[in-house]
């Protein structure tokens, strides 16, 4: 195939901005695309070059495919990275790539119409002797055959849009009474969504593990898995954290996931990085869930674990070399844990939140990355998805990983829209996480139908009020004649007292801020 010379990425944020590092450090000169709402975006001005794609909604601008190519065209792009998300895992775009002679970093569009459908993904995992749950994906889609099929799977059992993703067109069914109701609302919501009603059934497999092998292939016959991640802590099957090894991970059965993973690869002699995706039983027994024909959000904690770098390996790949090593040179070192920065509201049942950006403070230190796609001055356009960056902690034992997440996230600051820094921090603290029993159950069994309500802490209250105060006084100051700045914070009556009450919740918070002097306050609460 030849060296790529000129790399479009087909997509923005923090995805691109990673594409582009990878690039540029392999020599590569990098072309962004963007729409009126990322003209000043950081993954623009991060590229070498930048085209315009048209307005702000992703139908009209990321998810163009005609528009795609054009952009490719006109900057000689000879390759086009697709990211994640938007046109990645859409079969049609590998084939317009193809047909107009650009290399497509990804998988053939075979591959990824075959793992794209879920009840034919799911024969074909069968017919290759990968484990899976049981259930049903047959081309009868009456209720009736539904009915039956129900019976004999067994309830509890899940109603899953066939060509879906993301939870939508998703449902649990715990009893027979609520089957035709649960197939009539995932119906509807997977012919919105995916532009196609088919829904296959499973067994619901109560309080699993999402566990997760990474797969990559080349154009010489060569599949190897890098390990697994453990993706359990989910809301509405959106993952949240994710780390790296699995906390209950053997040799064994990391052995045995492996060989499965690799076997779904080469079902569809893919080419690329991919992802095979596993629920794991509390008795042991794992169940082939799907096949993302992408990088995936949560590739850094692999790259941390194993010192690869996945985007460089795909671009390789792509040129036509190959992988380069053997399954028996992939180690597993230490432990990482990722956690997803979203611009959402948790107190307002996670409603994302977009606006200016006044301040992005990503946090540094030992063992912490940042995958961000924000900036200071910037913006978090409503038109995408909400995420703004992904914080990541390495360290030798999975609890040192942990600590340095927390410690990474409550040093990080985004000032502008709201975001769940302080729902993740809570998270990670959670008995039940910390000791790695979490499932895909954990954030209904640690949260329920209360929600995250972040409670402002006594320093919140306390820098709050100072706050005020400060700003009180150098208005008062700036609209007064002659006062001198050495008179400021000081009085003949000896004790300045400022008194500020907040709101919190259904309480009344009171804070005084009392001046002692040379630039000293104390803080009284309630």
């Amino acid at each position: 195939m030849g060296a790529i010379q000129r790399l479009l990425i087909a997509n923005r944020g923090e995805i691109a901005c990673r594409v582009i590092r990878s690039a540029k450090a392999m020599g590569v000169t990098t072309i962004a695309v963007y729409s009126d709402a990322d003209a000043g975006a950081p993954h623009v001005k991060l590229a070498d070059e930048a085209v315009h794609i048209g307005p702000a909604p992703v139908n009209e601008s990321y998810l163009v495919i005609d528009g795609i190519i054009e952009a490719a065209k006109a900057a000689r792009a000879d390759a086009v990275h697709p990211g994640y998300g938007f046109l990645s895992e859409r079969a049609p775009f590998a084939e317009a790539c193809a047909k107009a002679g650009i290399v497509f970093v990804g998988p053939s569009a075979a591959a990824i119409e075959a793992m794209g459908d879920k009840a034919g993904s799911k024969r074909l995992m069968i017919e290759a002797g990968v484990p899976c749950v049981p259930g049903y994906q047959g081309a009868d889609q009456s209720d009736e055959r539904f009915m039956a099929a129900a019976e004999e799977i067994g309830f509890p059992l899940m109603v899953k849009a066939s060509a879906g993703g993301g939870g939508k067109g998703m449902r649990l069914v715990e009893k027979k009474k609520d089957l035709k109701a649960a197939l009539s609302t995932a119906r509807s919501e997977a012919l919105s969504a995916f532009g196609s009603d088919e829904l296959i059934l499973e067994r619901a497999i109560i309080r699993p593990r999402h566990v997760e092998i990474q797969v990559m292939g080349d154009r010489h016959g060569t599949v190897l898995h890098l390990g697994e991640r453990d993706c359990s802590v989910q809301r509405r099957h959106q993952k949240v954290l994710e780390e790296a090894p699995s906390p209950v991970m053997t040799e064994a059965l990391r052995a045995a996931m492996g060989e499965a993973a690799v076997k779904a690869a080469q079902a569809v002699d893919y080419v690329g990085a991919g992802t095979v995706e596993f629920l794991l039983g509390e008795d042991g027994a794992f169940y082939f869930l799907e096949m993302n024909t992408r990088l995936q959000v949560e590739h850094p904690v692999t790259e941390e674990v194993t010192g690869l770098d996945l985007v460089a390996l795909q671009l390789r790949v792509a040129e036509g070399a190959p992988i380069g090593f053997g399954q028996e040179n992939v180690t597993l070192s230490g432990h990482a844990i990722e956690a997803r920065l979203y611009a959402e509201d948790p107190a307002q049942d996670f409603l994302p939140s977009s606006g200016g950006v006044a301040l992005w403070a990503p946090p540094s230190g030992e063992g912490v990355r940042v995958d961000d796609g924000v900036e200071t001055g910037g913006e978090i356009s409503p038109f995408y998805d909400p995420m703004v960056a992904k914080i990541i902690a390495k360290g030798a034992t999975r609890e040192e990983a942990r600590r340095r997440l927390v410690r990474a996230l409550r040093s990080s600051a985004l000032i502008g829209p709201a975001t769940n820094r302080d729902f993740l921090i809570d998270a990670l603290e959670r008995e039940s996480f910390a000791e790695g029993r979490a499932t895909t159950a954990f954030i209904a069994e640690e949260y329920g139908d209360a929600g995250f309500a972040p409670q402002p802490q006594k320093l919140d209250l306390a820098l709050a009020a100072l706050l005020q105060t400060a700003e009180a006084r150098s208005r008062a100051q700036s609209e007064a004649l002659a006062v001198s700045s050495e008179l400021m914070d000081w009085a003949s009556a000896g004790e300045l007292r400022d008194v500020h009450f907040y709101q919190d919740g259904e309480e009344l918070r009171r804070v005084d801020i009392l001046t002692l002097g040379g630039g000293r306050y104390r803080a009284e609460i309630d």
